[in-house]
């Protein structure tokens, strides 16, 4: 895409602005999520700029109509929360992460922009780049786990995928990354909950995925609700005016998330609208979503004398720059007969089983119960998710059809010769019991080879505002879980979920736990495919699974304290139940011969580190071999251990690969007391391993 400091964008830019009168310029700046006859209104004279919650190419053909005939033409910016694939509706984006497979995640992204651009959507509200530690947060779905190197890198590869605008016959596609910034921190893990966290931790942890998606060129981002050290994100210059605008270089519109400039009144900031207005605008938020604030107010607050018209201007500026970037003015409309030949094609569904398949993680594995064999004679399929055919869709599938969903049981059958008995009993609702259930789900499960068991959360127990106190399978499924336990009838489990739960019950008494996430369209197809064999589960957890909800957080990359080898807790292990990185595979990865090319390097010079992985199994598969590095003595307090680099592989039986990495003075810096980024000499320890607690390691020393 082009760059929004071309000269051609720039002149043309303020061009248009000359031509403004104040209301127009003012209605730029308004963003509504309704469309009635007042809006519609307000249109046609020129006083709304944007629109979200409206799709379909004939609607917004319509609504952009007017806004091309108003006194002053100037196209609409059309939004939409895009998360997780449009009508193809892809995993969860903290699923697809444990793919760790940049190429796919671009490609699903792609397909999403793609399909939503056939339906006049120009603007996507994602990919949500928050760092997130906390799993009783209902947001984790949305983002790529607990990692910055690893959340940077996906940040690249969404936001690269969303903005391809493979054409040129429609206005392009922008991606929105949010929440900047620190909205993963909430405290408690509750959503909207005020955030507290140093200028390093800000800069270190949740900066960096933001820096790299302005690096892929995001014309736009969208600031958070929540208070982040004493000033909510839709008024804080210091992170909107300093470190967006002034230290990375942004050129682009800031959006309000939906009515957070209002929502200053209740952070209690701002006594009223007009003061809200005033204090984002000031800020550096340019767009106002849904909260009427800005139309409302911005007039009064310049005739006033409060508000510098200029601030207004360069509002208006960059809202018209990336309208002409997004090539708006030339292909205004979109042609009506594009989503039939686009959404749901085949190349998109097919795209998304190779998503959901990769997702999958493959938890626990005793006495190698799974993969099953096909030719079994009867198998059990139990649980209130097995048969499901909307929860599957998570959380932020808004254009997802439930019709779509291909459930576990649909997905099973497919797989299994038509004279395979395969019954069903649901056994329980998600939250409550069904009378009669365990006891049905019990004789199903006596009478047949196997048993699939699918339990989980509903879609709506993660997402946005909702929280959960306790992040274990809820209290109904447990009950049907330790029935069918007490009975010792081998469990296959799967797990249908928008966060990382407390499983530590189930990792000693249940033999085979699979994490399916919610996979979305091929949810069924995809688990079916991993139960039977037909695909070797390689995916690799981005988030830790917590013992208990009183370790939260509990992460990878921690800091040492100055007593690391004191007992943490009383009465759980310190160490995550499965940590970042965790995964297991049908088959047997062996680390062996880690080397170095040389022991002492350079501040400037480049580290090749290599080490050899063979399959000793008997069938192929996936390995994704991750670097860690340690910084051993610094300036700054530095983790225990953190990501720098990973590869997938794929190996035959019998078949050895060497993995290479490069180590650049970008991996062993941070920032000093002032802030500055500089590599220190010193000795630094580095792992190349299948996840964040194994590895092969050697020393290795900065000079």
């Amino acid at each position: 895409m082009v760059s929004l400091k071309e000269e051609n964008i720039c002149k043309e830019a303020k061009m248009l602005l000359e031509n403004m009168t104040l209301e127009e310029k003012i209605g730029q700046l308004v963003q509504y999520g309704r469309l009635k006859e007042a809006e519609l209104q307000k249109l046609e004279a020129g006083k709304i700029g944007s629109f979200l919650n409206v799709a379909g190419a004939d609607k917004v053909n319509k609504l952009q109509e007017k806004a091309m005939k108003s006194k002053n033409p100037i196209p609409l910016i059309i939004g939409d929360d895009v998360i997780h694939g449009y009508k193809t509706i892809f995993p969860i984006p903290l699923g697809e992460s444990c793919s760790w497979d940049l190429k796919l995640i671009e490609e699903t992204s792609e397909i999403a922009a793609e399909e939503a651009s056939t339906e006049g959507i120009n603007c996507i509200f994602a990919p949500m780049i928050d760092i997130t530690r906390d799993p009783r947060w209902g947001r984790v779905a949305e983002g790529t786990g607990e990692d910055v190197f690893l959340a940077s890198q996906i940040a690249r590869a969404k936001i690269r995928g969303i903005q391809s605008n493979k054409w040129n016959d429609r206005p392009y596609v922008t991606a929105c990354p949010k929440h900047f910034i620190a909205y993963g921190a909430a405290e408690g893990g509750r959503d909207y909950s005020a955030v507290d966290v140093s200028e390093r931790c800000l800069r270190e942890t949740y900066l960096p995925p933001f820096t790299a998606a302005l690096d892929e060129g995001a014309y736009t981002i969208m600031c958070s609700f929540n208070d982040l050290n004493g000033i909510p994100s839709s008024a804080n210059k210091f992170i909107l005016r300093k470190i967006l605008r002034q230290e990375l270089g942004f050129e682009g519109l800031v959006i309000s998330d939906w009515e957070s400039i209002e929502e200053l009144i209740y952070h209690g900031i701002a006594k009223d609208k007009k003061e809200a207005s005033l204090k984002s605008i000031e800020a550096g938020v340019d767009i106002d979503m849904h909260s009427g604030s800005y139309e409302e107010h911005i007039h009064a607050l310049i005739d006033e004398g409060k508000l510098d018209k200029e601030l207004l201007d360069e509002a208006v500026l960059r809202i018209l720059k990336v309208k002409i970037a997004l090539n708006l003015f030339n292909n205004t409309y979109t042609d009506t007969s594009l989503s039939k030949k686009v959404i749901r094609s085949t190349k998109n569904v097919e795209k998304a089983l190779e998503a959901a398949r990769k997702s999958i993680v493959l938890l626990k594995n005793k006495d190698c119960l799974l993969p099953l064999n096909k030719n079994i004679k009867s198998i059990g399929v139990i649980g209130p998710l097995a048969e499901d055919k909307v929860n599957p869709l998570g959380c932020w599938a808004l254009k997802g059809e439930p019709k779509q969903v291909t459930t576990v049981l649909e997905g099973i059958k497919h797989k299994l010769k038509s004279e395979t008995a395969v019954y069903y009993e649901k056994g329980c609702n998600i939250n409550s019991d069904l009378e009669g259930g365990i006891d049905r789900a019990l004789e199903l499960a006596k009478k047949v080879e196997k048993v699939v068991l699918v339990l989980g959360e509903s879609s709506d127990m993660s997402g946005e505002n909702h929280n959960r106190a306790y992040i274990g399978i809820p209290e109904a499924q447990k009950k049907l879980l330790k029935a069918l336990h007490s009975e010792n009838i081998p469990v296959v489990l799967v797990l249908m979920n928008g966060r990382p739960l407390t499983l530590t019950w189930e990792e000693e008494n249940i033999p085979a736990i699979i994490e399916a996430w919610h996979l979305g369209d091929e949810s069924g197809n995809a688990i079916a495919d991993v139960i039977f064999g037909d695909y070797n589960p390689s995916g690799k957890l981005t988030m830790s699974f917590p013992r208990c909800e009183g370790q939260i957080p509990v992460y990878y990359n921690k800091k040492n304290t100055g007593r690391p080898n004191f007992k943490k807790y009383l009465d759980v292990e310190e160490t995550p139940l499965y940590p970042f990185g965790y995964g297991l595979s049908y088959t047997q990865f062996n680390y062996k011969n880690i080397k170095l090319s040389s022991k002492k390097i350079k501040q400037d010079e480049k580290l090749t580190i290599t080490a050899e992985i063979e399959n000793v199994g008997k069938i192929a598969g996936d390995e994704i071999v991750q670097l860690y590095i340690r910084d051993m003595v610094a300036s700054i307090t530095r983790p225990i251990k953190e990501l720098k680099g990973f590869k997938r592989v794929h190996l035959d039986p019998g078949e050895c690969k060497e993995i290479k990495f490069e180590i650049t003075a970008k991996e062993l810096g941070f920032y000093d007391e002032y802030f500055n980024f500089v590599v220190e000499k010193g000795d630094f320890k580095v792992w190349i391993g299948p996840n964040s607690i194994q590895g092969l390691k050697e020393n290795f020393e900065v000079i």
